[in-house]
């Protein structure tokens, strides 16, 4: 049998980067995986990916902001599939770049908004569900950001950080219901994000900052992720898990 046979997979923020290698290993192990992402083109390339692959997905457009969008996205995937068995809350922006007495109020609302408060609303209505499917894990999408700090980014550090104690919280709560909650905190990613965004010198530089000397790569997070949503991590859970190249070691 498949490692995800049966079971029904949510992946936020799936169109690209970690999001796009989670939904694909998912696939291939077997589950039905719902792509979602605020684009929603994106989303339907990765579900059209997974398809000509052999697998199961379907594409769903989401704003992870908007609770009620959150909420039609696992009513569209309980529709679907039958159920929800997995869940992975990795949707995410970075945000402004300043110092706190500088920081826009704006961009600190959208932040939390997408970053916590996104990862919150998910919870609330994939663990509805799990419970009415007899279980399920979830893993939240950290960051090293959220066991260290970064100058000029509290936003996202502070999004990152509470969302570690989300996560335990949840653990707590739902454990004893066969809900496993982890988190993980990657470091600097290869990402068409990262890419797109910088220059090929301050790429060097932030591979650089890990001791291994590179980047990481969106296949060693989903790699990690797919354990933790595993039977074979069914003994972990409240846990924070780093993807860093060393980063924080130092």
């Amino acid at each position: 049998m498949s490692r995800f046979q049966d079971k029904s997979a949510i992946v936020t923020g799936a169109g690209s980067g970690i999001g796009a290698a989670i939904a694909g290993e998912l696939a291939r192990g077997g589950a039905k995986v719902i792509c979602a992402d605020i684009d929603k083109d994106a989303a339907e390339r990765m579900a059209r990916q997974i398809v000509s692959a052999g697998g199961q997905a379907r594409a769903f457009r989401v704003d992870v902001a908007d609770a009620g969008s959150v909420r039609e996205m696992v009513i569209f995937a309980v529709d679907t599939f039958g159920g929800l068995h997995l869940a992975v809350n990795n949707a995410g922006i970075g945000g402004p770049q300043a110092a706190i007495a500088d920081y826009p109020l704006d961009g600190w609302q959208q932040v939390i908004d997408i970053n916590l408060n996104g990862v919150f609303y998910g919870m609330k209505y994939q663990i509805a569900a799990m419970l009415k499917s007899g279980g399920g894990a979830i893993v939240n999408m950290s960051s090293i950001l959220g066991s260290v700090g970064w100058a000029s980014s509290s936003a996202y550090v502070a999004a990152k950080h509470a969302l570690v104690g989300l996560t335990q919280t949840a653990a707590l709560e739902y454990g004893a219901q066969h809900i496993r909650v982890n988190a993980v905190g990657p470091a600097f990613i290869d990402t068409p994000l990262l890419s797109k965004n910088l220059t090929p010198a301050i790429m060097g530089q932030l591979a650089s900052l890990h001791p291994v000397g590179r980047l990481g790569k969106p296949e060693e997070v989903s790699a990690l992720t797919c354990f933790l949503l595993s039977d074979e991590a069914g003994f972990i859970t409240g846990s924070y898990h780093l993807v860093d190249g060393g980063y924080t070691a130092r």
